[in-house]
C-alpha cells in the first residue's frame, strides 16, 4: 500500500477524535462539530477518489487542451495556398431506383474529432477499402490540373434534359417565395437543415433520392428548381454545368483523405494537414453533398472549382438570382470564421425560396440565419 494511504487514515481519525474532545467539552458545540466532522470525511475520500484516478483525470485534461488547441472546428489561419479538388460525381448507389423515390438512410456522420493516431488509422481505413483501380483514379485526378473539373464530370442542361432519367418528370409545381413578413421559419423544416463541422448529419435522417442524370442524385424536392434556374440562366445567355450534388459518405471519406494526403506530402504534420483538409473539403459526416441539397455548380466556359468563378458571369449571376430558386451561396468570402470553410463560389445550397431571399438580401450566412431567424 502506498505511503500516502497509511497516512491518511490516521490523520483523519485524529482529527475526527480531536473534534470528539472538543464536542464533549462544548456542548454547544455539537452541530458544527459534526459538520466539520462531515466535511473532513468528505475531503478524505474525494482525494483517495482523485489519487485512484488520477490517470484518467490526467488523460482528460489533456484531451481538453488539445481540443482547445488544435480543434479542427476552429479556422486556422496559415500561410498556405488552399487548391480544390474536385471529385467525380459518379458513383454507385444501392438500393435505390433510377427515378424512384425510394429513401436511403443518410449515413452515419463519422467522428469529428479524433487523435492523430486515429486520425492516420481513419486513412488506411480507407485507402484499404478502396480498388486498384480507384486508387489509379486518384493518381489520375491528381495528375490533372488540381481544381479542374474533367469533361466527364460535367452535366449540362442539355445533357440532364431529354437524358431518360427522372429530371424530365420532375415536379414544377413548387410554389414560389411567399411574403413571409414576419420572417417566421421552424428547425424542423428538412430545406432549413444546418450540416456542418459542428452539427453532423443526424443518425436517422433520410430524403427521397432522384436521379438528375447517369450516377448524380440529389434531393427529390429540389430537382425541379434546380432544372429552372438553370433554364433561366440559359435564358440570360449563361450555360451553367453541374459537376458534383449528392456524394455518399465514402466518396466524401476518399476525398477527405486524399486532401489529407495531398498537405502531408507538402510536409505539414498530420493534424495541421487535417485541420487545412476540413477548411477545403467537408468532414464525412457532415457535408450537406451527404443529404443531396448541396450542388457544385460551374460554367461551360470556365471549369474550375476555385475563387476565380465568382468573377465569371456564371458565378455572378448565380450569386444575385440563385435566391429565386431557393438556393444559396453557402460559403461566401468573409464569412470563414463562421462557416468554417473557405470561399467557395460553386457551391450553392438549397434552403427554399423564403430563407434564400433572407439569407441573399441581409447577406449572411446558414449559421447566421439560424441564430437570427430560429435559435430566437
Amino acid at each position: 500500500m502506498d505511503k500516502m494511504h497509511q497516512t491518511e487514515p490516521g490523520l483523519r481519525d485524529r482529527i475526527i477524535k480531536q473534534i470528539g474532545r472538543i464536542v464533549k467539552k462544548h456542548r454547544g458545540l455539537f452541530i458544527p462539530g459534526v459538520l466539520v466532522t462531515a466535511l473532513v470525511v468528505a475531503a478524505d475520500e474525494s482525494a483517495k477518489t482523485l489519487y485512484n484516478n488520477r490517470k484518467k483525470l490526467v488523460s482528460i485534461i489533456c484531451l481538453v487542451l488539445f481540443f482547445i488547441t488544435s480543434s479542427s472546428f476552429s479556422y486556422p489561419v496559415l500561410p498556405l495556398d488552399v487548391s480544390f479538388v474536385s471529385g467525380k460525381s459518379g458513383e454507385e448507389i444501392s438500393g435505390v431506383t433510377i427515378g424512384s423515390e425510394n429513401s436511403p438512410r443518410a449515413n452515419k456522420p463519422s467522428g469529428v474529432q479524433k487523435s492523430e493516431a486515429e486520425l492516420a488509422d481513419m486513412v488506411s481505413d480507407v485507402a484499404g477499402t478502396l480498388s486498384s483501380d480507384e486508387m489509379q483514379e486518384d493518381i489520375d485526378d491528381d495528375e490533372e490540373e488540381q481544381g479542374k473539373v474533367s469533361e466527364e464530370d460535367q452535366y449540362h442542361l442539355s445533357d440532364i434534359i431529354g437524358s431518360g432519367s427522372s429530371a424530365e418528370t420532375a415536379d414544377s409545381s413548387v410554389a414560389e417565395a411567399s411574403e413571409n413578413t414576419e420572417n417566421t421559419f421552424s428547425a424542423d423544416d428538412w430545406e432549413l437543415i444546418l450540416v456542418n463541422k459542428q452539427h453532423p448529419i443526424p443518425d436517422d435522417y433520410e430524403f427521397p433520392m432522384s436521379n438528375i442524370k447517369g450516377n448524380m442524385y440529389c434531393d427529390k424536392r429540389i430537382l425541379s428548381n434546380l432544372l429552372d434556374m438553370f433554364r433561366q440562366a440559359q435564358n440570360d445567355g449563361i450555360n451553367l454545368v453541374i459537376c458534383s450534388p449528392y456524394r455518399s459518405e465514402v466518396r466524401q471519406e476518399k476525398l477527405f483523405t486524399r486532401k489529407i494526403n495531398s498537405y502531408l506530402d507538402d510536409g505539414m504534420t498530420y493534424m495541421n494537414a487535417y485541420m487545412m483538409a476540413a477548411q477545403a473539403v467537408t468532414i464525412p459526416g457532415s457535408s450537406e453533398h451527404q443529404i443531396g441539397l448541396a450542388i457544385d455548380i460551374i460554367a461551360d466556359d470556365y471549369s474550375y472549382l476555385d475563387a476565380g468563378f465568382g468573377d465569371t458571369d456564371a458565378g455572378k449571376w448565380l450569386a444575385k438570382n440563385s435566391c429565386r430558386y431557393g438556393f444559396i451561396l453557402r460559403y461566401p468570402k468573409g464569412k470563414e470564421t463562421i462557416t468554417g470553410i473557405e470561399y467557395e463560389p460553386w457551391h450553392f445550397r438549397y434552403v427554399g425560396k423564403d430563407a434564400a431571399k433572407v439569407i441573399t438580401e441581409k447577406k449572411i450566412c446558414l449559421e447566421e440565419f439560424w441564430t437570427d431567424y430560429i435559435y430566437k
